[in-house]
């Protein structure tokens, strides 16, 4: 059922638009545009893990309207995920000054005008995610998610577009199997779905932490190294300010774009300390760059 809507003030600035094809594009979470320009979600919600959905739109540069669907007494905690996942819980009127600061990055927003990191529905999500890609092939990954999602989720109507939503923690907790996920990976999955039931994946809590203090936290997980604890903060979490010292690929980026093939991740956090308070929002844009020029050399 649909609940009434609510708006979201946006503070500097956003293209919804570029949040929808980013997502669309991202494999783990990837599905047909239902509505240009609009974006459709269904997701467990933090805490109490009840299916939901809802549908951003983008009225005015200043304002995000969200249609909640689900059962009713949730909307304002619906909106709130939804505020973190397009990372609109952030006030970015400060952004720009990165690009003075930059030219690289100058360049980069530029080329991704009004694009905020995207994040995953959760912490939770974002850590089940880290454990099924693990030394596996994207394309793999993303079947086993599907699989996960279709075999253990729950279909949620989101405004005449039926999709998928996680499956809950209790419900990952008690995974015994999954076609083609690996052995190992399964009890990683359960570790998880507990830690997340026990509310040890939250994300208020996760960001109100030092950021090695939550890092050092998330890797007392089974599988989760320091790229998959970086994951989860960043992409999870949504904290806005962590430069990823595990991500070998966003560092070869870097290298390319700043003409330094032999800086070590030191030399880079370095050049990143100029980005903060939002060296996470500008690795994302290095990242998708990375990405669409990868496919444009294809």
């Amino acid at each position: 059922m649909a609940m009434a809507g609510s708006t979201i003030a946006v503070r500097g600035e956003f293209d919804l638009a570029a949040a929808a094809r980013f997502l669309t594009g991202f494999a783990p979470a990837g599905q047909p545009e239902a509505e240009p320009g609009a974006l459709r979600v269904a997701f467990p919600l933090d805490g109490e893990w009840t299916p939901v959905g809802a549908v951003l739109r983008q009225r005015s540069p200043g304002e995000v309207t969200v249609e909640v669907h689900g059962p009713a007494g949730h909307a304002d905690a619906v909106v709130a995920q939804v505020r973190r996942m397009c990372s609109l819980d952030v006030d970015g009127t400060a952004f720009p000054g990165v690009g003075d600061r930059d030219p690289v990055v100058s360049l980069l927003r530029g080329l991704h005008p009004g694009l905020r990191p995207v994040l995953f529905a959760s912490p939770y999500e974002a850590a089940c995610w880290a454990v099924l890609s693990h030394r596996i092939w994207m394309t793999q990954a993303v079947r086993l998610r599907r699989r996960l999602t279709e075999r253990h989720g729950t279909e949620v109507d989101v405004g005449g577009s039926v999709l998928a939503s996680f499956p809950p923690p209790a419900v990952l907790a008690k995974l015994e199997y999954l076609p083609g996920l690996p052995g190992p990976k399964v009890p990683r999955l359960r570790a998880i779905g507990e830690a997340a039931a026990a509310g040890m994946l939250d994300a208020a809590a996760l960001r109100a932490m030092p950021a090695e203090e939550a890092l050092n936290q998330l890797r007392l997980l089974p599988g989760i190294g320091r790229f998959s604890a970086e994951l989860i903060l960043i992409r999870g979490a949504g904290h806005p300010d962590v430069f990823p010292r595990g991500e070998s690929r966003l560092h070869e980026i870097m290298r390319d774009a700043y003409h330094l093939p032999d800086a070590g991740v030191a030399e880079l956090a370095e050049i990143a300390e100029a980005w903060a308070p939002f060296r996470s929002w500008v690795s994302f844009l290095f990242r998708v760059e990375g990405e669409a020029r990868m496919r444009e050399s294809r």
